[in-house]
């Protein structure tokens, strides 16, 4: 398994910007490279990826991204289908670094 290293923290951050934008920050067709913001859910994507390499099964790394946005962020309209898109996102992308 590869260490915590070799995250590389862009491919994290575009899975979140596609996927996961629980603040609604990056305006619709927005590149979240050109953001001030872009590093906005940094510690969020690395605890979830660090948690799914450590054995959470994708449903935790779900609940994880659900409660930071109703707990943590405040939102009280909080969409299951994209925490758990970024979930399964991220652990294809930790097994392509497992096996690539």
């Amino acid at each position: 398994m590869p260490d915590a290293k070799s995250l590389d923290l862009s491919r994290l951050r575009e899975i979140a910007w596609s996927t996961w934008d629980p603040i609604g920050l990056l305006a619709p067709g927005a590149d979240w490279r050109n953001e001030p913001f872009a590093d906005e859910y940094d510690s969020y994507l690395i605890e979830a990826a660090s948690g799914r390499r450590n054995g959470w099964p994708v449903e935790k790394v779900t609940d994880y991204l659900l409660s930071l946005a109703s707990d943590h962020m405040g939102q009280s309209e909080v969409s299951a289908s994209a925490a758990e898109a970024t979930a399964k996102a991220i652990a294809n992308y930790l097994r392509e670094l497992d096996h690539g």
